[in-house]
């Protein structure tokens, strides 16, 4: 299924960037403009080698996405591609910047595939088709990479450090270009440098994560070694004892591989409610449902022993933000998060919390120690400048 959700316009400054996002099944695209931001087309061919679909691979889909492009007014075959930028979950130790892709990059992003076994097999498999495709040069950005600046103290885990050496043990954490995008754009929204902030920021989507962010700068961030850790997810359990793997296989006689499932797919707010769509979540709160209190109770109890602790972290925050899909639009969730914090100078305004807006604002009283805002994310916009930069 393709989705283009073309947005045309006059003749443009600068040539566009195309921005890729290849998963197992699917190919999420958008061409943008770096410069002014202009979004010219995007969308999203799903069910790619899947039963029943007319799309066999990631090489099918692109040709399908141009063909969709060209249809609605955008022919790439015609129009000056500056360069692909790629997303890219994980860049393990070696990357920490966006890199322009040689046959070297992509065989190594190909054997970080060990540390997301989910995401970078379906990157190498989009770069690959995409190289094909387009004649011009292609970057990747990691998400890893924004976290990359963690002091040691808050990279290292408490294992072996000969084990964690040689099989690159470490928290990574991901949601890294949201992160940084956010953690600016708030900046931007007050007016004052980034450098002099410290900010928490709460990408809150169907993956979720926090950060704490000083001058700009990651010094802590809630996913780890992959993107099972910290926050109640949609699917993800976040958080959990490390010993409840060796329980399961104990008692319950899971395999290494089903309980990974079992957190990754099967937990958080879907293992608890029965269903996995936040706003299905709340319309079932709001109909008194035990299970989606609970699932909610449980949502909120976690975001706030994060925003403690990297308030801990920070020595104070000046800046709390909201963003991505729930993060953006949860009314409800917000309000809960921020309730009975007062003490830490950090409350909303219930008229500003409840004004509907896509564009960044802030929801804090007039004068409040802590600003709260809500700035929307955009990780495509970020990807395409951090590529035309790249590629001059």
């Amino acid at each position: 299924m393709t989705d283009t959700n073309a947005q045309t316009s006059g003749p443009t400054a600068a040539p566009p960037v195309l921005v890729l996002n290849a998963g197992s099944s699917s190919l999420k695209f958008q061409v943008v403009v770096p410069e002014t931001g202009e979004k010219r087309a995007g969308g999203t061919i799903e069910r790619i080698g899947e039963s029943g679909s007319d799309v066999a691979d990631h090489a099918a889909a692109l040709k399908r996405m141009t063909d969709d492009l060209r249809a609605d007014g955008v022919d790439l075959d015609s129009v000056p591609l500056r360069a692909v930028g790629h997303r890219v979950v994980h860049g393990g130790p070696d990357f920490s910047e966006p890199v322009v892709i040689d046959d070297a990059v992509l065989e190594r992003v190909r054997e970080l595939s060990a540390l997301a076994p989910l995401h970078n097999p379906a990157a190498v498999t989009g770069i690959e088709a995409a190289r094909e495709h387009f004649d011009v040069p292609h970057v990747a950005v990691f998400d890893t990479a924004f976290f990359s600046s963690l002091p040691p103290e808050a990279s290292t885990y408490a294992v072996p450090r000969d084990l964690a050496r040689k099989h690159a043990i470490r928290r990574y954490g991901f949601h890294g270009t949201s992160h940084q995008w956010v953690s600016r754009a708030a900046a931007d929204l007050l007016g004052r440098p980034v450098g002099e902030l410290r900010q928490v920021v709460l990408h809150l989507g169907n993956g979720c994560s926090a950060s704490a962010v000083r001058g700009g700068v990651a010094v802590d961030t809630s996913m780890g070694l992959t993107p099972l850790q910290g926050l109640v997810m949609g699917t993800r359990s976040g958080d959990v004892d490390p010993g409840l793997h060796a329980y399961l296989g104990r008692e319950a006689g899971l395999s290494l591989d089903e309980i990974d499932t079992l957190l990754n797919k099967k937990s958080g707010v879907l293992g608890l409610s029965g269903v996995n769509d936040f706003r299905e979540l709340e319309k079932r709160l709001a109909d008194g449902d035990t299970e989606a209190r609970l699932a909610f109770d449980v949502v909120v109890h976690r975001l706030k022993h994060y925003v403690g602790a990297y308030l801990a972290v920070l020595g104070g925050i000046d800046v709390l933000v909201f963003t991505a899909g729930i993060g953006e639009n949860s009314i409800a969730l917000r309000a809960a998060v921020t309730e009975g914090l007062e003490g830490l100078g950090i409350a909303i305004d219930r008229a500003r919390n409840g004004a509907r807006s896509r564009q960044a604002r802030v929801i804090s009283p007039d004068g409040s120690p802590v600003v709260v805002a809500v700035v929307p994310t955009n990780e495509e916009l970020a990807i395409a400048r951090q590529t035309a930069e790249l590629v001059g």
